[in-house]
């Protein structure tokens, strides 16, 4: 960081991690000081002049996506709340912060005291997963609330990978592709030319993915719409959605009868193997030809290719998880990694060593209790359990159906699940019912807009990050920690902006009954004596010696007691990241199941597989294209969008809409459809009304829809997202069709019917 030369005016240089995504870039962000009477010393304010990619960051080495230049914009979006809200008469009414914790207080007590604490939910939505004060504080929250009706974006989106590797490989272990040392990579369901990157962290997918080709090696995409990643590829495969399984499985089935499996040094850890093989052996290339649209030659030479190359990684993302048979395919994912003796090795699917956070570089190497799920279930639909959460899929449910234990109180942290969730118009009439919400976000959207009382965070410029979970899932050993670029907002009543963890604390404190006048410290303390609990005695004193409160001396601590022996002042020292190294194979002492061993045939998924081979009999029986729904939507992503939260910055939205409905030529001519007429697609549940998009690359009675849009709804306040409004895919999700070993919604894959409008 750069000091101003005169102390007044001038610029200076800042760098930190950009939070708006999983690709963990660098940014250098260069502030300009100018006069603004009463803001700062002298009457002085600190503005973002220009943010570019930071050409020194340890990983990123300058690449940035239209989306990291855009922090300047968030944090000067007028719609972005500054101060908390409260509804009065209908209309959200600017409020103090004592005011709103109050208002808090009032209003979860008298929820709790006339029915109880499972009376009230939590969702935590995806920008969660972004915010270090979110990633520490929240599971305190919800011990605090007491509730069994916890919810995150995660239940509808990756939750099947993180259980089946869980099971796998115990904890949250998920391997990573090596993608900068592969010679083959297969990547099913993931488009990161778009999202860049996900479930594996690294800045710059377009260039490491060119990379692997340029150096003679095959890029492999499975997808049933030709994607800019695809595009890219060696080659593209036009899967039929949400058969990936299928495809996995016969892969495994030509590996293992044609003698080609050679798992190699995995045989000493591994438990299940035979079991694993013999439970997908039926599904042959023939047999799968008809369901996938992916003939038997091409799966045989795919799986034969996949052997013979050097090294090999499969991947799957977002299009594989889901779907109907979302942990099936994750889990068969890493069956052929195991398989082909790509697992843990350079090149193959890897695991990272985080610096800090993680749970498999602690205790006893290669032992630990595996996952358990299930351990409870929803009250109207019994969805599962896992990690600790309900399925978003019975959320509607749970809060329409009157009885013990229905939800009457919510508490939202950034998250929209009005437009990110199953039937989004059925929950939208929900939430309207419900006696108090309260939000945490920094807009009044879709969902928040029933809300009785707004807590907004300081944006990402006021706020440290550190990439806590993401860093567990980066394709190179790295660590980096980001201070505030801008100091927090100051009230016109003087006071300044609680950070976010602060607010997040306050709520725990409220929600325990210590009342809103409690001090945040207390919980802060409680957060960081549960960590501290199994350090050595001179860490702790250590760290309490730098006199660190929040997120700050939590890292701290937990970098201390990481494989590195790092400090916060090391990374502090080091704006542009510290690079620990290239993946290395670390079996087994990465594993945490009871075994010590690569469990490859968990009861919970080889029970599953039947329904496979009745879902291959019933396709086969009927025909790709029977019923009276032809076709089959899928989503997809946008460079420039980020689910829903990123759609009320101008740059980022304007130009040519994209909440369009992508439709093949020859099945737009056979209905009628005409490009850019609009048609109504109807699913079971609902329907919408959107433009047509024609688009040859798109796998015929396939249409595609993003999700994240239908904005501009009455009571939002995002004025720029309303003029590009777009439609809620999630009218037309059912929340009906689940992947029923961890209840997440089948986003992919769904049933339906085009008109014209």
């Amino acid at each position: 960081m750069v000091a101003y030369g005169d102390g007044m005016t001038g610029t200076r240089t800042a760098f930190r991690t950009c939070p708006l995504c999983e690709a963990g870039c660098g940014l250098e962000i260069t502030l300009r000081r100018e006069e603004a009477a009463g803001s700062g010393p002298a009457g002085a304010r600190e503005v973002v002049q220009r943010i570019r990619g930071d050409l020194d960051d340890v990983y990123s080495k300058g690449f940035i996506c239209p989306k990291g230049s855009t922090l300047k914009h968030l944090h000067e979006d007028p719609d972005r709340l500054r101060r908390p809200v409260v509804k009065r008469g209908g209309e959200f009414v600017e409020v103090s912060w004592a005011e709103a914790f109050a208002a808090v207080d009032a209003g979860l007590r008298g929820v709790v005291d006339r029915h109880g604490r499972d009376a009230v939910a939590l969702y935590l939505g995806n920008p969660s997963a972004h915010s270090i004060g979110a990633m520490l504080y929240t599971s305190g929250l919800a011990k605090a609330l007491g509730t069994t009706n916890v919810y995150s974006a995660s239940t509808v989106d990756q939750r099947p990978k993180e259980v089946s590797a869980g099971l796998m490989f115990g904890g949250f272990t998920v391997p990573v592709p090596d993608i900068d040392r592969t010679d083959f990579l297969l990547m099913l369901g993931a488009n990161p030319y778009a999202s860049n990157g996900s479930l594996a962290t690294a800045p710059d997918w377009p260039g490491r993915l060119e990379a692997i080709i340029a150096r003679g090696g095959e890029v492999v995409v499975v997808d049933p719409r030709r994607t800019r990643t695809a595009e890219g590829a060696t080659q593209w495969l036009a899967i039929r959605p949400g058969t990936d399984a299928f495809l996995l499985a016969a892969i495994v089935s030509v590996l293992v009868d044609e003698g080609l499996a050679a798992p190699g040094r995995l045989v000493d850890h591994v438990a299940g193997y035979d079991e694993a093989v013999a439970a997908v052996a039926a599904f042959t290339p023939e047999s799968v030809a008809a369901v996938t649209g992916i003939d038997a030659a091409t799966i045989r030479d795919l799986a034969r290719r996949l052997a013979a190359a050097p090294t090999a990684a499969v991947y799957g993302r977002m299009g594989t998880t889901t779907q109907a048979f979302g942990s099936l395919t994750s889990w068969l994912i890493d069956v052929v990694n195991v398989v082909t003796g790509n697992l843990d090795r350079p090149g193959g699917a890897m695991f990272t060593k985080a610096a800090a956070g993680q749970a498999n570089t602690r205790g006893t190497p290669g032992v630990g209790r595996g996952l358990r799920i299930n351990r409870r279930q929803s009250r109207v639909k019994g969805l599962p359990e896992t990690l600790g959460e309900l399925p978003v899929a019975a959320l509607a449910g749970e809060i329409e159906t009157p009885g013990e234990g229905q939800i009457r109180a919510m508490l939202t942290v950034a998250g929209n699940p009005v437009l990110s969730n199953p039937v989004g118009h059925r929950l939208d009439r929900a939430l309207d019912t419900l006696e108090f919400m309260v939000s945490v976000d920094i807009y009044v959207n879709e969902t928040t807009r029933h809300a009785d009382v707004i807590l907004p965070v300081p944006s990402a410029l006021q706020k440290p990050h550190y990439d806590l979970a993401l860093l567990q899932l980066a394709l190179r050993n790295v660590t980096n920690w980001s201070e505030p670029i801008l100091p927090l907002d100051v009230g016109p009543d003087g006071v300044v902006q609680p950070d976010e963890w602060e607010v997040l604390a306050k709520l725990a404190l409220i929600a325990a009954g210590a009342g809103p006048d409690a001090d945040v410290a207390t919980f802060d303390d409680l957060v960081f004596d549960n960590l501290a609990k199994h350090a050595a005695p001179e860490v702790v004193a250590a760290v309490a010696a730098a006199g660190r409160t929040g997120p700050a001396r939590i890292v701290d601590l937990m970098l201390r007691t990481g494989p590195y022996d790092l400090t916060l002042d090391d990374l502090l020292a080091n704006p542009h990241g510290i690079d620990l190294g290239a993946l290395e194979p670390r079996l087994p002492e990465v594993l945490r199941t009871p075994s010590g061993k690569i469990e490859l045939a968990p009861p919970e998924i080889l029970g599953d597989v039947s329904r496979m081979h009745g879902a291959l009999a019933a396709a086969t029986e009927a025909g790709e294209r029977a019923g009276d729904r032809p076709f089959l939507l899928i989503g997809r992503r946008d460079l420039r969008s980020n689910n829903s939260w990123m759609h009320n910055v101008n740059v980022l939205v304007k130009g040519k809409p994209r909440c369009t409905v992508q439709v093949h030529p020859d099945d737009a001519a056979a209905l009628g459809l005409v490009d850019g007429a609009p048609a109504v697609v109807a699913s079971r549940v609902g329907e919408v009304t959107v433009p047509v998009e024609l688009f040859e690359g798109i796998r015929p009675g396939v249409v595609s829809l993003p999700h994240g849009w239908g904005h501009g709804v009455p009571g939002t306040q995002m004025r720029v997202a309303a003029e590009h409004a777009g439609v809620n895919s999630n009218v037309l999700t059912d929340d009906e069709a689940v992947d029923p070993l961890t209840g997440t919604s089948v986003l992919n894959g769904i049933p339906v019917s085009l008109t014209p409008a």
